[in-house]
């Protein structure tokens, strides 16, 4: 099954798009669910748990988190008590890792080859601990960003996962994940990647539809 892992809405105050098209665009490209992972919220895609029960879709959700050393995406989390920092930027990479982790959930880089300023991770990633898998395809990057990405990864011996990061509808489901064992829920997602179950690429379907159009 399909899965692109790292989707954003407009409750990410940065962009437009609204659940339904992102589902509805979903679903028209053949994925079998997404999961949202707003800006520094959790609780800020609750919204899109109703639009994803109309639709009859699987949405997970987690959270995009600034730190001082680059993105993380996070998974596992339930609520916003995760953030015992007050505050939305920079923080400290080590200590989100170690503490999202006490807290069952699990941490990936997000597009780690990315520049994205001071709190670039770049080849920086090869000293993380802690990590349970590399985003390695990201929809928003450089193809030489992935590959440097892909290449962290299997030097690290990590899982790999994929993401449209899609702020428009036109971006959702250029990356996803394909994973080898079902997932029906957090908990379920979480094992699959933990078990390795889990490749990150190019959408082949995304790339088919916009070649079709």
């Amino acid at each position: 099954m399909w899965i692109d892992c790292h989707c954003h809405t407009k409750y990410s105050y940065d962009n437009w798009l609204e659940p339904v098209d992102l589902i509805r665009r979903a679903k028209e490209l053949g994925l079998d669910g997404v999961c949202i992972t707003e800006h520094y919220s959790y609780e800020a895609s609750l919204p899109v748990e109703q639009v994803a029960r109309d639709e009859g879709f699987l949405v997970l959700r987690g959270v995009e988190i600034a730190t001082d050393r680059g993105h993380m995406l996070a998974y596992g989390v339930e609520d916003d008590g995760w953030n015992i920092w007050g505050r939305d930027n920079y923080l400290p990479m080590t200590d989100v890792i170690e503490h999202i982790n006490s807290i069952g959930g699990i941490c990936v880089p997000a597009h780690p080859f990315r520049e994205v300023g001071v709190s670039s991770l770049l080849h920086g990633l090869l000293d993380i601990t802690g990590i349970a898998a590399v985003e390695t395809h990201n929809g928003g990057n450089l193809d030489s960003d992935n590959d440097l990405a892909i290449s962290a990864a299997r030097h690290m011996a990590l899982p790999a996962l994929g993401g449209s990061d899609c702020h428009k509808t036109i971006a959702v489901g250029r990356c996803a994940t394909k994973f080898s064992q079902p997932v029906t829920d957090m908990a379920s997602f979480i094992a699959a990647v933990r078990a390795g179950a889990c490749q990150g690429s190019y959408y082949p379907g995304y790339v088919q539809l916009a070649q079709a159009a």
